[in-house]
């Protein structure tokens, strides 16, 4: 993965809704800032019970957003990154309404997992107890195959039906995901959901050791054909420094709650902490199309004598300042206030996190783009997007307060707005400067953390400063120097003077 910013986005949500015109957006409005992009699911059909989360046919583009061929036209210029859905699939699929008519006369009977699959030979109180969910209740929906009622495994939705990777027709169906993948040129693809991939009794059935086992053998399909892996998991920090070491990256999701946690409270010390031990194989992330993580900063959910990077009580405390700086909103689209049940998530945009202040944002976005990492931009933040109450209220899916639809004219609207050219600018600044494949140090002194990259032609430092008590309206948070061949350069307001590279 090239070390420039990327930018991660549905098809139908920036630009008229195609990927032919999200290919002419990122060419013209975002020329120069983002090199890479991952489109969010396009599979047929990209509007079902998950957003694109639960395709009936992975190896299909939704017509109504183009073609293959359209991916390949837009991999011309930008690196592309998709999703192989590992862990589940449609219940509406031909191979799951195959073995719903025909039950154990299907050829597609061992592809889905059922309780018994896992339990032949039944499962205790502790058994179902010691499973992990990332939502309540146990994982399982009732259906009938042929003439018998079966407890189906479900980590997600009702409508989301795990696939039993371990059998051979589930291992074939993966494989050509994958060889659809490779050859519509694509670069990397990002392994959703493959924590919850393997399933064993007596197990937490989340990163187990066959968890890793099936990373693995994907790591190596994969490359194969030429494609990176980007793995996807929300677990306690120091699980992730270990799944790093086993995979080509994975994303750092502390760096979004850290952040906030540093300029809520003015701590650094958290923020600095995870920076000394955090693996440089990351992509780096302040907004997704799903929620704010804050698991990722907090105590082992399976073990809380584990602590984590930021005390128990000022990560609720933080889920409260998330709710006063929303007016809210935030409330309103997490957990039982709306469907789509995200335990260990926030809805909400990182602008409104921030309480809409432009400063913070960039101040955010600028360690973001500073961290050693590939960082990574959400579309609705790469327009510093509030929460979009009226789709949540059509909706009622919690994470749509974060899915907003932008059309042409809105983002010409957005493109105009200060904070939006600071960003652009900071995203061409980054994607420029040699300084950033260079060496990296860094340093904390209890109030600013310091981030120096020194290159063979240029070097960079950046002082972020969270400020407990300071008047922001005086005092920036972030401020930039730089030195190239053409002199010193220096800005200590990153929104009235962005970054550009003489």
């Amino acid at each position: 993965m090239k070390n420039k910013v990327q930018l991660i986005t549905y098809a139908d949500r920036l630009g008229e809704g195609t990927i032919k015109s999200l290919t002419e957006v990122l060419r013209t409005r975002f020329n120069g800032v983002y090199e890479g992009v991952h489109i969010l699911p396009f599979f047929t059909p990209f509007d079902g019970a998950d957003a694109g989360f639960d395709p009936i046919d992975h190896t299909a583009v939704d017509p109504r957003l183009g073609t293959w061929d359209d991916v390949a036209e837009l991999s011309k210029t930008h690196d592309i990154m998709v999703d192989a859905i590992v862990n589940h699939m449609s219940w509406k699929s031909k191979q799951f309404q195959d073995v719903m008519r025909n039950g154990e006369k299907s050829p597609y009977y061992s592809m889905f997992l059922t309780m018994s699959a896992v339990f032949p030979d039944g499962a205790t109180e502790e058994d179902l107890a010691g499973i992990y969910r990332p939502r309540p209740g146990l994982p399982f929906t009732h259906y009938t195959w042929g003439d018998k009622t079966r407890l189906v495994w479900t980590t997600f939705t009702p409508q989301q039906v795990d696939i039993n990777t371990a059998s051979d027709e589930g291992w074939a169906y993966l494989m050509s995901i994958l060889d659809q993948m490779s050859q519509s040129h694509v670069s990397f693809i990002r392994l959703d959901a493959v924590g919850y991939g393997a399933k064993k009794a007596k197990t937490s059935c989340f990163m187990t050791p066959d968890t890793f086992d099936l990373i693995g053998r994907i790591k190596e399909e994969s490359a194969k054909r030429g494609m990176e892996t980007l793995i996807e998991v929300h677990s306690y920090y120091k699980k992730q420094v270990e799944i790093a070491n086993k995979v080509d990256r994975v994303y750092d999701f502390a760096i979004p709650a850290l952040l906030l946690h540093a300029l809520s409270t003015g701590k650094i010390g958290p923020l600095a902490h995870w920076l000394g031990v955090r693996p440089t194989n990351a992509v780096n992330v302040l907004d997704t199309h799903d929620g704010i993580g804050v698991i990722d900063v907090g105590s082992d959910q399976m073990d809380r004598s584990m602590k984590g990077l930021v005390p128990d009580e000022e990560v609720d405390q933080l889920v409260e300042t998330i709710k006063k700086n929303s007016n809210g909103e935030s409330a309103a689209a997490t957990g039982a206030a709306a469907s789509n049940l995200d335990l260990y998530q926030i809805n909400c945009t990182y602008c409104s996190a921030l309480g809409c202040d432009d400063q913070k944002y960039i101040a955010s976005r600028a360690v973001q783009f500073y961290m050693p990492g590939v960082p990574q931009v959400y579309y609705v933040g790469a327009l510093a997007g509030k929460n979009d109450m009226d789709l949540l209220r059509r909706t009622n899916v919690g994470r749509d307060i974060n899915r907003h639809y932008y059309t042409v004219e809105e983002i010409d609207q957005n493109m105009k707005r200060p904070v939006v050219q600071a960003l652009n600018a900071l995203g061409r600044f980054r994607n420029t400067l040699d300084a950033f494949d260079g060496e990296f140090s860094f340093a904390e002194d209890g109030l600013s953390l310091t981030m120096t990259w020194t290159g063979q032609n240029t070097s960079t430092t950046l002082t972020f400063t969270p400020g407990e008590g300071v008047d922001r309206q005086n005092a920036p948070v972030c401020t930039i120097s730089w030195t190239d061949s053409a002199g010193q350069h220096f800005t200590d307001d990153i929104i009235a003077n962005p970054p550009v590279v003489a």
